[in-house]
């Protein structure tokens, strides 16, 4: 028997329960996203007028990454409606290309054991990593046309570039120097189309190399002038000497652009060395440290050291620009911390990335929300963590969810809008409808109960579906399960999750 033939007898024209990950489950996006709700939706989503941290822990396929989707697209829905108080969204669920980066900062022995590699993952790490995200999101919203922004739905305006002062300016350049992280085209040519576009000039910066190659010229022209001099008949001859005012003269004159370039390149080096988490050359960040005045780029924070301080105070100045350009607030939403490669899932790796993140001053910090989706095995370690750990971390204040977790009735009405989503015109079914008057729905709800997450009801409900049909054909075709398939599948099932 056909499962397409059963499921349109109930009035559904496509399978509801076909995709188990979020990521690429259409039915999903299409429908349930703005549609199907978890009980603690309100409390994790807050208001996006005062971003608010939460951390919600629960095990794989409870619909972690589906609230996080959730999530994005209500705050995109948001920013539509409220133009001038939009919310700036950084997706942190992507850490393989950070992680990769760090690796190449190790030694060649610490980065074959990801334990090791992981215990020198610090906070400003994270930092670095968000930073990176958010600042080569808003440089290309910045370099992008207004059309080719009203397109994505988050557009920088010219207005809105037009209200960066100079000192703003400075900083997007100084954020876009240490962070942006785009392979659309050539670092220096990003950066100079960036500074054309806030309207930096940097004529000023020019000078010292002027004055440089100025004062090379002309200790060449005085001792040409010298010797030539030497030829006349009446003229004393000209010390060899004489050609040492080449290079005194152009060092004397080209101070100011060797004092410059030296310190650039100290700071280039610093920032190469200590922002881990990106790709970055000495030679294209001093070259852009160059186009920024000295007197404009003294006691400027750069990741240069490895502490926070900076971090800090660069993350102010990103808030700063944003709300400049219309955005009243930042969330971070950061999933799927199981799925890299160097912590593969394993409880104790996921343990050494993620505590850094755990620090109520960034988590707490003014404007900005972090939603954090871990698995629930990390919160089971969070209870035997040391009185330090709780004192810098105040779990207390951070909106914690200790378990995410379906009930029997909460995953039946999932099933419900999925078959809801999937159903033809002038169609309502219902999981029920599918069984035959031997399955209750009392017992129905005792056996959603028992599978716990959203993916495991799917998986089972997709079974159920093919074991029935397979026990009979279009010939003689059955639109009802009936209790010994609905029992059968359930045990069979159970018994392979458990093992």
């Amino acid at each position: 028997m056909n499962i397409q033939s059963f499921l349109e007898h109930h009035g559904i024209v496509r399978n509801p329960f076909a995709e188990e990950d979020a990521q690429t489950d259409q039915v999903f996006k299409e429908h349930c996203i703005s549609s199907a709700y978890h009980p603690i939706w309100d409390k994790v989503y807050g208001d996006p007028k005062e971003p608010s941290t939460s951390i919600v822990f629960g095990p794989k396929g409870s619909g972690k990454t589906a609230m996080r989707l959730q999530i994005d697209r209500h705050l995109h829905r948001y920013n539509e409606e409220n133009p001038g108080q939009r919310v700036f969204v950084i997706r942190y669920d992507d850490f393989n290309p950070f992680l990769d980066h760090f690796c190449e900062r190790m030694s060649r022995r610490t980065n074959r054991k990801p334990e090791k590699v992981l215990d020198a993952w610090r906070l400003w790490d994270h930092m670095d990593a968000i930073m990176c995200l958010g600042v080569t999101q808003l440089v290309d919203r910045i370099l992008q046309s207004e059309d080719d922004n009203a397109r994505v739905g988050n557009p920088v305006s010219a207005k809105s570039l037009k209200s960066l002062d100079r000192t703003s300016a400075r900083d997007m350049l100084l954020l876009a120097t240490a962070y942006d992280q785009s392979t659309a085209s050539s670092f220096a040519t990003r950066w100079n189309n960036l500074r054309r576009k806030l309207r930096y000039g940097n004529f000023v910066t020019k000078l010292p190399l002027a004055l440089l190659m100025v004062s090379f010229f002309a200790s060449i022209g005085l001792v040409a002038w010298l010797f030539l001099r030497d030829r006349g008949v009446d003229a004393e001859p000209v010390s060899n000497h004489v050609l040492w005012l080449v290079p005194g003269i152009t060092l004397l004159g080209g101070l100011p652009y060797f004092i410059k370039t030296i310190k650039n390149q100290i700071a280039a080096i610093g920032i190469r060395r200590h922002m881990r988490v990106g790709k970055r050359e000495i030679g294209p960040l001093r070259t852009a440290l160059q186009g920024i005045p000295m007197k404009e780029l003294a006691s400027q924070p750069l990741p240069r050291y490895e502490r926070t301080d900076d971090r800090y105070e660069l993350l102010n100045k990103f808030r700063a620009i944003l709300e400049r350009l219309g955005y009243s607030g930042i969330v971070v939403l950061m999933d799927r911390v199981d799925e890299p490669h160097m912590t593969g899932g394993k409880a104790e790796l996921m343990q050494r990335f993620v505590w850094p993140m755990l620090d109520n001053k960034l988590l707490k910090h003014p404007g900005i929300g972090f939603k954090l989706f871990l698995p629930q095995e990390l919160h089971r370690d969070i209870e035997r963590e040391t009185r330090d750990f709780h004192e810098r971390a105040r779990m207390d204040k951070q909106n914690v969810i200790p378990a995410f977790q379906w009930t029997g009735e909460a995953l039946y009405d999932l099933a419900r809008a999925r078959m809801l989503a999937c159903a033809g015109e002038n169609s309502t079914p219902e999981p029920r409808d599918l069984f035959a008057s031997d399955v209750s729905y009392e017992r129905m709800l005792s056996a959603f109960q028992s599978l716990r997450v959203p993916r495991h009801l799917f998986r089972f409900l997709y079974r159920v579906l093919v074991d029935h049909c397979n026990r009979h054909t279009d010939a003689h075709p059955d639109f009802k399960i009936s209790a010994e398939t609905f029992e059968t599948a359930l045990a069979v099932y159970t018994r392979d999750v458990e093992m």
